[in-house]
């Protein structure tokens, strides 16, 4: 079992230059690099090759959630700026898809850039007639609860962020957005709203590939779409210690369909992440299997250190034939469930084989992630990549790590 006090936060942080970090997207998504990572050795390829780097019968599950406009600019009176930045909904629903189709006020948690300035009171911003304002009504421990409101009830608030907010650009992205940003910060396949960052891995990906990739019968190779809204929280450093850090919760649906093909290659072929959201979704439904087996409280949410409190010995497709009866025996079509799993070296992967990412930053959750699935072998390649020129973070390139 993995003792998660033991782990070293110094051991999963590098130095990342300033000038390393892209700042903009490529020209085209396919001409990305491309570090592949295969039994220790590495290569240097271009992402449009990706479809002649699979095995045959593979696998490849995509994230289709799409980014909102998230980040909102108010100007007060004074002339100074407050940023509210919407991080999940509270009220009238804590469901994100709900709650971004709702036509009356709405109650989201959110931060605050400039809290200072703005003391009390509400922020109004017109657009085409439309006005929306907010008031802030009670502050939390990292955020604040802040009432959307807005004088057109044709309008959903999804809708008025698209009109009102900007591309939720990374931190680490020193520049506003720009009307590259609304088509480039999103996946080609982007299809259910929610998230507040891209998952960054399907950026390289596009139509053609997708389509190619499918096309490709004789390989017996298949694509296939989960749905994980990626919260703020996958910014967050770790700042102290690993075992201390609280891991962000995010919402996750996965159809019948998409988990029988799951179950398939997972008994006959290799499932592939498409991004570390992917992972992380693929992962948690192993443990909601085990949970719906042990009867838990809450089957479906999986808990961050769940994997290391008690280890389990069930077989991948067992759990995930559990959650299939689940579904069926409900006639659901799909679940719906929540995740703060933490995936940690140590961790025991059951589902993923292989895992398509980009370059991430030192002290995060996502570098643990990848150093559980490769090893310490993580520095050889980031350090390849950084002697090499590759691009790192979410505008950067791409690894293929084959485990």
């Amino acid at each position: 079992m993995t003792d998660i006090s033991i782990l070293n936060l110094h051991d999963y942080t590098y130095t990342l230059p300033a000038d390393k970090i892209a700042s903009y997207p490529l020209p085209k998504r396919e001409l990305s690099k491309l570090l592949v990572y295969d039994k220790g050795t590495l290569k240097d390829d271009l992402f449009y090759n990706i479809e002649h780097l699979l095995k045959p019968n593979s696998l490849l599950i995509f994230n289709k959630t799409k980014v909102v406009h998230a980040r909102l600019i108010f100007q007060k009176e004074t002339g100074s700026t407050i940023e509210v930045f919407c991080l999940e909904p509270v009220l009238p629903t804590t469901e994100i898809s709900q709650a971004l189709i709702q036509t009356q006020k709405v109650t989201w948690k959110c931060f605050i850039g400039g809290a200072k300035k703005w003391k009390d009171g509400k922020l109004l911003k017109r657009i085409n007639g439309v006005e929306l304002t907010v008031q802030k009504n009670k502050t939390l421990d990292d955020a604040f609860l802040i009432e959307f409101e807005w004088n057109d009830t044709l309008l959903t608030f999804g809708e008025i962020l698209q009109l009102f907010g900007n591309v939720p650009l990374p931190p680490y992205i020193k520049r506003t957005a720009e009307s590259i940003d609304d088509s480039r910060y999103q996946t080609v396949y982007a299809h259910d709203s929610g998230s507040v960052a891209a998952p960054t891995a399907g950026l390289h990906f596009t139509s053609e590939i997708i389509q190619q990739i499918e096309n490709n019968t004789k390989d017996n190779f298949k694509t296939d779409y989960i749905t994980l809204h990626v919260s703020a929280g996958t910014f967050k450093p770790i700042s102290a210690d690993i075992a201390s850090h609280i891991m962000h919760t995010e919402h996750i649906t996965v159809n019948l369909k998409t988990l029988q093909n799951i179950i398939s290659y997972i008994s006959s072929g290799t499932v592939i992440a498409v991004g570390t959201t992917s992972m992380r979704t693929l992962e948690s439904l192993y443990w909601i299997g085990i949970n719906l087996m042990n009867k838990t409280e809450n089957p479906f949410h999986v808990a961050q250190y769940r994997p290391y409190e008690a280890p389990s010995l069930i077989e991948a497709v067992e759990a995930l034939k559990t959650i299939e009866k689940h579904i069926k025996d409900r006639n659901a079509g799909c679940i719906n469930a929540s995740t703060s799993l933490m995936i940690v070296p140590g961790y025991q992967f059951r589902i993923v084989k292989e895992l398509i990412t980009n370059f991430h930053q030192p002290n995060s959750t996502l570098l643990l992630l990848v150093s559980a699935f490769i090893g310490n072998d993580w520095k050889i390649a980031y350090q390849h990549a950084l002697d090499n020129n590759y691009r790192f973070l979410s505008y950067g390139d791409a690894c293929f790590f084959k485990h």
